[in-house]
């Protein structure tokens, strides 16, 4: 399939700056240069830009200027929003301000979930402005894509244009309860997985909410997820009879992340 026809999904980044140029380079989606080699390719990020790794700025300045790259030749760079992307948007907005736990606060949860004090330094309005314009969920043809494996979406509207709204309302606003609710939420983890088929229902009942044939998901790192050494974890894994895809990478574990080209999809339909 030729390079210019196809759409590209990496997952959870983590600060991992330098190992995704290189999965990049690797793909044919950059050259040597660091520059936009994909032409009219599209490249879509599965969130999570930010923390445990120790260049999550770096990471953003490059997906940043790629998707300008990309744009004047025709080609696309996208993503979606990931948790801790908005872990570290709310602690560069409420700093010490705290939480419904107990003695917890914003930037404290961000540091206890691997927030780098340099990228809190480094962090600024333009990056904080293009993670809050980002979806939440993106159809890309018959894919569903989305940062977690989690049913909370569905907390958050009916369709994805009234899920993207609500996060957006929530992103560009001031209310600490509902940041500090949304976050929590994120905790829920393999929402798709289950015993006698519980799983399959449940990612059926996800695509019929919000559309598509297949949810391509993060957030659940796959060595975890598969019981498998990090290193080893070097494409996706297809579950769910065939209606999910997991494509975090776990290279805040150790992983070396890769890129996942999209196949045609075998057109599929959810029963709930």
């Amino acid at each position: 399939m030729p390079l210019t026809d196809t759409t590209f999904v990496f997952g959870d980044v983590h600060g991992y700056a330098d190992r995704l140029a290189e999965r990049l380079r690797e793909a044919g989606l950059i050259d040597s240069a660091g520059s936009w080699a994909g032409g009219q390719a599209a490249l879509w990020f599965l969130g999570d830009f930010f923390d445990r790794g120790p260049d999550g700025v770096g990471a953003l300045d490059l997906v940043m200027r790629l998707q300008a790259e990309a744009a004047a030749v025709g080609g696309q760079v996208s993503a979606v929003i990931g948790n801790h992307d908005i872990t570290l948007l709310a602690a560069w907005r409420f700093g010490d301000h705290p939480i419904s736990a107990p003695g917890r606060t914003f930037i404290g949860d961000w540091k206890r979930n691997g927030g780098q004090d340099s990228d809190l330094a480094r962090f600024t309005p333009a990056h904080a402005a293009w993670l809050m314009g980002l979806p939440a969920m993106a159809r890309v043809g018959d894919r569903l894509l989305v940062h977690a494996d989690s049913r909370l979406y569905h907390d958050y509207g009916a369709s994805v244009e009234a899920v993207n709204a609500a996060f957006a309302d929530l992103l560009y606003s001031d209310d600490r309860d509902a940041w500090d609710r949304l976050l929590s939420q994120f905790s829920e983890h393999r929402g798709f997985m289950g015993m006698f088929g519980q799983g399959v229902r449940r990612a059926a009942a996800f695509l019929q909410a919000f559309g598509g044939q297949q949810i391509v998901h993060g957030h659940t790192p796959l060595p975890v997820m598969l019981g498998e050494t990090p290193e080893r974890v070097r494409a996706p894994h297809i579950y769910a009879d065939g209606l999910c895809v997991n494509a975090d990478p776990g290279m805040y574990l150790g992983g070396p992340g890769f890129v996942y080209a999209l196949p045609p999809l075998v057109e599929t339909v959810p029963v709930v």
